[in-house]
């Protein structure tokens, strides 16, 4: 069965983890209503994933201290939202009002300079709308040593809101630097917090004021770079691809003449290349059980990134959509679960396994395994640190049900309805009983020097875009141009496919005809590519740093990589498949 993108973001919106759009509510207020202001999270600029609650810095905070009730998605993304101390009610200005007189101690006097230093940053959300700023700057003035540094905390922030009718359209917060407090010494201050509201008219229309946060990615400069990546993609592709297509295919037309001229002419002689191991070229490879399950895995895999794609290219994840594509995910990968459990039995079955019920529990675990471990190490670091990136029991407990309720029992479905599909292996050639021996080949034809050679092609289609998308998951940048993206995910394919083909014909070529696992790996061998490029990225183009930061970028993109291991794996091993049934159903096969 399948699912339209529309009828999926309907079910996804049932579940309630996407979340309306603010352009689709109504967001009306009338002079001096008050406009709901959430204070989220503070964290290092260069450090996304370690964020902490708005509070656990001193600022005046309001008794009680109010957590708004938060979509599973929002929790996933770290988002904690508390109402915030400073009212803004609509086209109501303020200057220099007074939030709290607050006396620092010491400790907290350190723990503000402490921020200032590690650049921290605010972000709050008004009438679903972001608002962000640094707490503090640390004056350099040529100085050398850290120790001679100047830290200084902004105590006034300036808000800037402009509205259409009953409808505010967009905000910002600057800080005003002439009024800082020096907290570079440790000892006891007191502090005046004070904010200002300037209420301004704008003529743009309500469903239009999240387009200022999707322009950044839209920009000139930026889209050239992103053409420049789908040509020079193209041009790269069409290039290779067009020059192994010329060799594949007129060595295998050679072929093709000489194997029929053979058969014509009644020559006995000895054959050679690929049609010598036309009797084993079908035999079922080792550990069949596990290539079904990674199969079935990269299959789903698969589906739940042109699931995604499709949600993207109708909207759905429009900027600052709070945990829309967390959850997304979580919902996704829970309901292709029965395709796993599908295409890895029927597979298994086609291979005469006899074990289908290890296999399918081997597919449920072999993403999600190593997913889980990952994620217990991560939540415990982040719980450490008391990040906002721990989740709490509550929200563990609800992806634990998902995972109970609906990922294991469709798992369970999709294995039984591919073990009485009853669907047999087709193998143009009938498989001999004993299987030949491979002679020797040079270091070259071995498999991590076929996987390095596989693997680069398709991760030079890629990388230009890579930049983008790291910036995106691991900084600040808003990235929004999907059909950017998946543009350059169908070269992708294209080209992942192709490679696999040619690596295997040459791998057959050399009479070697255990080419099952092989396809695979060269399929996925990209995967390993991009996490090298994780280094690159974290070393050279970022500024990440601290322990935290380190596990989770290295600890999650080493998931996201091994999925993408999984689905180009599953992706080459059928085009493949596809190849080698091609051309031995093109011979006479004794």
């Amino acid at each position: 069965m399948t699912m339209s993108p529309m009828t999926l973001a309907a079910l996804l919106l049932l579940f309630g983890v996407v979340g309306v759009s603010s352009d689709a509510s109504d967001h009306r207020y009338k002079p001096d209503k008050v406009v709901p202001l959430y204070a989220n999270k503070v964290g290092p600029y260069h450090n996304p994933s370690e964020t902490y609650r708005y509070f656990d810095l001193p600022f005046c905070s309001p008794e009680p201290v109010k957590d708004k009730l938060e979509a599973l998605g929002e929790v996933l993304n770290g988002d904690r939202l508390v109402d915030a101390p400073y009212k803004l009610d609509f086209r109501v200005d303020h200057e220099s009002a007074s939030v709290c007189k607050k006396h620092l101690a010491k400790e907290e006097v350190a723990k503000f300079r402490s921020a200032v230093a590690k650049e921290y940053y605010f972000q709050m959300y008004y009438d679903d709308l972001p608002v962000w700023g640094f707490i503090g700057k640390v004056e350099k003035d040529f100085r050398t040593e850290p120790s001679e540094y100047k830290y200084f905390l902004y105590r006034h922030i300036m808000f800037e809101i402009y509205y259409n009718n009953d409808r505010v359209i967009e905000i910002t917060a600057h800080t005003d630097t002439n009024s800082m407090v020096d907290i570079t010494e440790d000892k006891e201050i007191d502090v005046e917090f004070m904010y200002s509201a300037k209420w301004k008219e704008t003529v743009t229309p309500f469903e239009k004021r999240m387009e200022k946060y999707s322009q950044t990615s839209s920009l000139p400069q930026h889209l050239e770079i992103h053409w420049f990546s789908i040509i020079n993609s193209c041009v790269t592709v069409l290039l290779l691809t067009g020059f192994l297509a010329t060799i594949l295919m007129r060595v295998l037309k050679n072929d093709f003449v000489k194997y029929t001229h053979d058969e014509e002419t009644g020559d006995d002689q000895e054959e050679t290349g690929w049609k010598y191991v036309h009797g084993d070229v079908f035999r079922f490879p080792k550990n069949k059980s596990l290539l079904a399950a990674c199969l079935g895995s990269g299959t789903q895999l698969f589906a739940l990134t042109i699931f995604v794609f499709a949600l993207a290219l109708v909207g759905v994840f429009y900027p600052y959509n709070r945990g829309a594509l967390f959850t997304a995910l979580v919902v996704i990968y829970a309901l292709t679960s029965g395709i796993a459990g599908y295409t890895a039995t029927s597979f298994y079955c086609q291979m005469e396994g006899s074990n289908w019920v290890r296999n399918l529990l081997l597919t449920g675990f072999l993403f999600c395994g190593p997913l889980f471990l990952t994620f217990c190490f991560l939540n415990t670091v982040a719980i450490a640190y008391n990040a906002t990136a721990a989740l709490p029991f509550g929200t563990i407990l609800v992806i634990v049900l998902i995972w109970a309720l609906v990922t294991s029992p469709l798992l369970v479905l999709g294995g039984i309805a591919g073990r009485n599909s009853k669907t047999e292996f087709q193998a143009p050639c009938r498989t001999t009983k004993y299987p030949r021996e491979i002679p020797p080949l040079p270091w070259y034809r071995r498999t991590i020097p076929q996987m390095a050679m596989a693997g680069f092609l398709p991760f030079s289609a890629i990388y230009i875009e890579l930049y983008y998308i790291f910036a995106s998951v691991w900084g600040h940048r808003i990235y929004t141009i999907y059909s950017i993206l998946s543009v350059v995910f169908i070269i992708l394919l294209i080209v992942t496919a192709f490679i696999t083909v040619a690596m295997t014909y040459f791998q057959l070529a050399a009479e070697d005809h255990e080419w099952w696992w092989r396809a695979l790996l060269c399929g996925g061998s990209t995967g390993l590519f991009v996490y090298a490029y994780c280094f690159y990225y974290y070393y050279a183009r970022s500024d990440m740093s601290g322990f935290m930061q380190t596990s989770f970028f290295f600890g999650y993109m080493a998931c996201i990589c091994y999925g993408f291991f999984l689905m180009l794996g599953s992706v080459g091993f059928r085009a493949s498949l596809f190849f080698v049934r091609h051309i031995y159903r093109s011979i006479k096969c004794e």
